[in-house]
């Protein structure tokens, strides 16, 4: 029976609003847009785009020290991390010092996201230098031009390159070293009359100078009267000094003017192990082809303590050579670069620098090469 005298029962009325946030300070904000900017900026570094700079004319008069350039990691696909502790947007060292911007204590397993494309012949290519002692991602960067890919026969005579017994197509603005004769005493200003660059590659040499130049730029020099020969130079195979340091390490009497013929490694094919194929791709076998325990004793090859009469290539690899032929530390000397090297395909020169000229007194920024496609 109700209880008429009872007062009623009402339900605690629920917050019209919740309670205002605690509003973030100053340094809060700023490090949380710090901390997304780095975060954003990584992973565009790692799966996009990143800037590098020419710091050598390996490459003239392609690519001029002081380009600044775009390569694309999207093309040829993204590689996966493989150190793992390591400094955000930094290469291999702590900008502007020697100090590594990485800890080698964790290294993980390398994989390639899927590119839209594959490496081919002509490119230009960003790869990790191959013989930096260093894990894969954490070497140094090159840039060279992929002249050869996995499978092809490489073979250069006479200063001359030739990819599966066929001339291969030189790039347009390709360099050679022409030996330059004169009696007279040669400036840049001499050069400037000539129609060419004032900061053209020159160096003394015994009867005059030794000049990098295109095959145009030597034109110009040969039609000159201030030299009374112009030749340009040929590195010849019965001249040991020339061999010095050629691949693999002189042992088959080659230079970076007659090299070859080489047939480059690629994944799946398979080689006898014998003399002739250990100084050819001992180093690639032991190195770089992911084999856990692989030495080379008494010329006879050994994976995991086993002698190996046969070997299969696990990776393809590449053969890299710069535009200026005559100047350029590339695959001539040091050999080949493994798949799991190449770091992307270079694309576009955002900014050109000339650094022998101040921003005052003009001449600094190279207007013509900004934002120029690279080919």
């Amino acid at each position: 029976m109700e209880n008429p005298s009872a007062e009623p029962i009402q339900a605690t009325p629920k917050p019209t609003s919740k309670p205002p946030k605690k509003k973030k300070g100053v340094i809060r904000e700023w490090v949380d847009a710090i901390v997304f900017a780095v975060i954003v900026a990584t992973i565009v570094r790692w799966g996009f785009f990143a800037p590098y700079t020419i710091p050598t004319p390996s490459m003239e008069g392609t690519q001029l020290v002081g380009d600044f350039l775009f390569v694309s990691k999207i093309a040829y696909g993204p590689r996966t991390p493989r150190t793992l502790l390591r400094i955000p947007l930094t290469d291999n060292k702590i900008w502007g010092t020697e100090i590594p911007a990485y800890i080698s204590l964790i290294q993980l397993p390398v994989f390639r996201i899927w590119g839209y494309t594959s490496v081919q012949r002509n490119d230009v290519v960003v790869f990790n230098y191959p013989m930096d002692v260093a894990p894969v991602d954490m070497k140094t960067h090159y840039i060279k031009r992929c002249v050869a890919i996995a499978g092809d026969e490489i073979a250069v005579k006479e200063g001359q390159l030739y990819i599966n017994g066929e001339k291969a197509k030189n790039p347009p603005q390709m360099q050679h070293a022409y030996l330059c004769e004169t009696k007279e005493n040669i400036n840049s200003i001499n050069f400037t009359d000539m129609g060419l660059s004032p900061d053209i590659d020159v160096m003394d040499y015994e009867k005059g100078k030794m000049i990098h130049a295109t095959e145009e730029e030597a034109k110009k020099l040969k039609d000159s009267e201030l030299f009374t020969s112009v030749t340009r130079l040929v590195r010849k195979k019965d001249q040991p000094e020339d061999q010095a340091g050629v691949y693999p390490k002189g042992a088959m009497g080659w230079t970076c003017d007659n090299f070859g013929p080489l047939t480059l490694p690629k994944k799946g094919v398979t080689i006898d192990i014998n003399e002739t194929n250990l100084k050819l791709y001992g180093r690639v076998i032991t190195a770089y082809d992911w084999n856990y325990k692989a030495e080379i004793k008494e010329n006879s090859l050994y994976i995991d303590d086993k002698k190996i009469e046969k070997y299969t290539f696990k990776q393809d690899y590449f053969f890299m050579m710069g535009d200026n032929r005559h100047n350029s530390e590339d695959s001539r000397y040091w050999g080949f670069v493994p798949k799991d090297h190449i770091v992307g395909r270079a694309s576009i020169t955002w900014l050109s620098l000339d650094y022998n000229k101040t921003l005052f007194g003009g001449g600094k920024i190279r207007w013509g090469r900004i934002f120029r496609g690279i080919y």
